[in-house]
């Protein structure tokens, strides 16, 4: 991609105010005209525009600018970008490398398995083939089908994960609601549960009876000096 000056009117609005550039200079490096530079400079035009330097971004060097600023013919050259900004993808059927041709089957398979929501055209543009192959695929008459294996796309390197997530959503999104008969059974929702009688609803098996009656103290007592008092005489007949 061709370097492109970052905010034009911002630039020239730093370049009025930082330097001694003419508005003809000004106006053909940022592409504007030069009764807009003058506008800038007499307070008229862009008066809520803050100034960007382009020294800091990157795109102009102080060197350029003392120079111009010394002959008023010269016309600035932007700097060379230290960054790349990747081209903007086109519309259309994605370019697959040669070395990476012969996996598009595979890939096909592994989407149309799947994902099986996903339309021609989606899997056209993830891993860049055309809807008679993937007719062919889905069908099993494709030439190569006995050999074919499915294999993620992404890890073949035909498309990204965020391409194949945005396709698999938007597919979702546009996929029919199930009918009743395609939910099947399923829970009722608390609303529908909450007001039903309570002969409906499934109660807790009763605990066992000796948990339910409660203890006798007296008996309990009872019990216990029985067991006392033959325990003493035991005693007594041992010591005799």
């Amino acid at each position: 991609m061709a370097n492109t000056l970052l905010m034009p009117k911002a630039t020239a609005v730093w370049l009025v105010d930082n330097t001694a550039l003419s508005f003809d200079q000004i106006a053909r490096f940022c592409k504007l005209h030069p009764l807009e530079v003058k506008a800038i400079a007499d307070g008229e035009s862009a008066q809520g525009i803050k100034g960007l330097d382009p020294i800091n971004t990157g795109q102009l060097s102080r060197e350029e600018i003392a120079k111009a600023e010394k002959d008023p013919n010269h016309q600035l050259k932007l700097a060379t970008s230290k960054y790349v900004v990747p081209e903007l993808r086109k519309k259309g059927p994605r370019y697959t490398p040669v070395s990476k041709r012969q996996d598009r089957p595979n890939a096909i398979l592994w989407l149309v398995r799947n994902h099986p929501e996903l339309k021609d055209a989606q899997i056209s543009r993830l891993v860049g083939t055309t809807k008679n192959t993937i007719e062919q695929i889905r069908n099993r008459t494709h030439w190569n089908s006995a050999n074919l294996q499915p294999v993620d796309p992404v890890a073949l390197g035909l498309c990204s994960q965020i391409d194949l997530d945005f396709e698999v959503q938007k597919a979702a999104k546009s996929r029919p609601a199930p009918t009743e008969d395609q939910q099947g059974d399923s829970l009722l929702p608390a609303s529908e549960t909450e007001n039903l009688p309570v002969d409906d609803i499934l109660t807790r098996p009763s605990a066992p009876k000796e948990e339910e009656e409660e203890l006798d103290a007296d008996a309990v007592f009872a019990k216990l000096s029985s067991l006392k008092g033959s325990r003493s005489e035991e005693e007594d007949e041992d010591e005799q």
